[in-house]
């Protein structure tokens, strides 16, 4: 049923223990004009970029990426423009624009062909990058993202997902009501993944919290999102992918995602599907070890098959 966990990974002893022992780092990127923020991660290994959803941040990766890196390899987390610290203009939120930012970091970084992982409508960002750009992709890994078909579903009107997906208007509440409720709802989750979620806002002087990501750059995603078409995108894509579901097979059918999952499984030429039962959406949050293993584990198994090893 590819139901995970399965049994724990054991990490490369060959990895120098400096590697371990180097810090994160967080610093700034300018690609295409803006200043990009990122966290990276050392690690003399297959490098990893990573990507969070929407109207989230890069630091909600961090546990993944610890770990990834203290198997040995090198990882950044992407603030996506408009979100986290990176920068936030008013245009340039269609999937074109994104995956060139992508393409930017990584020829500024230096990066040899990542395997590039996309959580939520992060997934559906790094879906058209591999599609666009297969030269620059290793492999791909989608977090329950990548197969989300927004007209797709019902064949919804704009007019409809606008009503129905817009967020709440939350500038101005407390950051301890905010933490607060965090931590009601989701109480196994690890102190780093609670203060991670807090970071997709910002902190005012006055203990209150402002978005990071504007709600009208919010919705100019939606509607790029609402526009995407996976299906068509998925027989461009090269690359090995993972596609790790939050959920069994029949709760993803009740929830009405079983269509997008059944046309990447059908228009994939190399997927693996992994879920994930009793778990929240934010997969790399509420169980980061986990998936760091699977992650781990899939790209053993792809080096085996010699998929992703080197430059073939």
């Amino acid at each position: 049923r590819n139901l995970w966990p399965q049994r724990p990974i054991r990490y490369n002893p060959a990895v120098p223990r400096a590697y371990k022992e180097l810090p994160m780092q967080s610093r700034f990127v300018t690609v295409n004009g803006l200043s990009l923020h990122l966290l990276e991660w050392p690690g003399p290994g297959l490098p990893f970029l990573l990507l969070h959803g929407l109207s989230s941040n890069a630091r909600t990766w961090s546990q993944v990426a610890a770990r990834l890196s203290a198997a040995g390899h090198h990882v950044v987390a992407l603030d996506q423009r408009g979100h986290g610290r990176s920068d936030k203009p008013s245009s340039g939120y269609d999937f074109a624009t994104l995956s060139r930012d992508l393409a930017a970091l990584i020829a500024a970084l230096g990066l040899d062909r990542p395997i590039v992982v996309g959580q939520s409508w992060g997934g559906n960002v790094v879906l058209d990058f591999a599609a666009r750009y297969p030269e620059q992709v290793r492999a791909v890994a989608f977090v329950d993202g990548g197969f989300i078909d927004l007209h797709g579903e019902g064949q919804q009107r704009w007019s409809e997902v606008e009503a129905r997906l817009r967020p709440p208007e939350m500038d101005g509440m407390a950051r301890s009501e905010l933490e607060a409720m965090l931590r009601h709802t989701n109480p196994d989750w690890s102190e780093e993944g609670i203060q991670a979620t807090i970071d997709n806002f910002q902190t005012c002087d006055d203990g209150t919290i402002r978005r990071c990501l504007s709600i009208p750059n919010h919705m100019k995603i939606l509607h790029a999102l609402w526009e995407q078409r996976p299906a068509s995108l998925y027989p461009q894509l090269s690359a090995p992918v993972l596609i790790t579901v939050a959920g069994t097979p029949e709760s993803t059918a009740a929830s009405g995602r079983a269509a997008g999952l059944a046309a990447a499984e059908t228009g994939l030429s190399q997927v693996t599907i992994r879920y994930f039962p009793h778990t929240h959406h934010d997969i790399h949050v509420h169980r980061p070890d986990v998936l760091a293993d699977l992650f781990l584990e899939t790209v053993a198994r792809w080096n085996e098959n010699r998929t992703v090893k080197g430059g073939g």
